[in-house]
């Protein structure tokens, strides 16, 4: 939300470009993380989700560097949402390492 709050602030001209490409990108993995906690059971479809969502959280921060150098972020923003779309890929690669931890049969049996 943040992201798709900050690109309001664009340029029109970015409209079909930067923002539209930073906005796909951001929103997806949100969508992505979702799709993969519903595939849980299925190894191979939670992990493909989850490798889509850390490719969406990439391509966003791409967009995060074109923000900067065309200086419509300042460094102190981008350093921030760079620092949270890190943080999250190493959420998410802990859960591709680790996908028997949220196999929801697993989670059944610990209760």
């Amino acid at each position: 939300m943040e992201i798709f709050n900050l690109i309001k602030t664009f340029p029109a001209d970015e409209k079909y470009s930067l923002c539209d490409q930073i906005k796909r990108s951001s929103r997806s993995v949100c969508a992505c993380i979702s799709e993969a906690y519903r595939k849980r059971m299925f190894e191979a479809h939670f992990m493909s989700k989850l490798s889509d969502a850390d490719m969406e959280n990439s391509e966003t921060q791409v967009w995060l560097d074109y923000a900067l150098a065309c200086k419509y972020i300042n460094k102190i923003l981008y350093k921030d949402l760079l620092s949270k779309s890190e943080e999250l890929g190493k959420m998410l690669n802990y859960t591709m390492h680790n996908p028997e931890k949220f196999n929801s049969s697993n989670l059944v049996k610990k209760k």
